[in-house]
């Protein structure tokens, strides 16, 4: 499991007309489920989403989570993240899990992050989403279940 983590002071994500998830203060998480992801990575994922210590303290210092500072999270399915752009021009998502897999994933991972205490907003799966963000910082993070990076 891949995740792009934002720190935000506000994020929206719109399906046509209709705004489908938004959050003011809090983590937008791009996230992209691998081909081979079980509980143990969403349950890896959900901890790190809800503990990251990406939030400023008194001293300006990165050491609060979202639990801490009482912010919120914004969770998109993107299985664009599993892309493998390293032959040819056109990316191969053969790491990506098939959709039916990546919805069963992400839906638990919204159910274990609110279960932590986490006010969680989504986007729509498999649907053409617009997501709008404010990056706070900028503070732009790369996770990953597995340790590549």
């Amino acid at each position: 499991m891949r995740a792009v983590v934002q720190r935000v002071t506000r994020a929206r994500v719109d399906v046509g007309e209709e705004c489908v998830g938004s959050i003011e203060h809090g983590v937008l998480a791009l996230v992209g489920v691998a081909d081979g992801d079980v509980a143990k990575d969403v349950e890896r994922m959900a901890d790190k989403l809800v503990h990251l210590r990406i939030f400023s303290d008194a001293e300006g210092r990165m050491n609060h989570s979202l639990l801490d500072v009482g912010g919120e999270l914004v969770i998109v399915s993107q299985f664009t993240l599993l892309g493998d752009c390293r032959k040819g021009r056109r990316p191969s998502y053969n790491a990506a899990a098939a959709p039916e897999v990546a919805r069963k994933w992400i839906d638990v991972l919204v159910d274990l992050v609110q279960r932590k205490g986490v006010r969680v907003a989504t986007g729509r799966f498999r649907e053409q989403m617009r997501v709008e963000l404010v990056n706070d910082g900028p503070v732009t993070l790369l996770l990953d279940t597995c340790g590549e990076f």
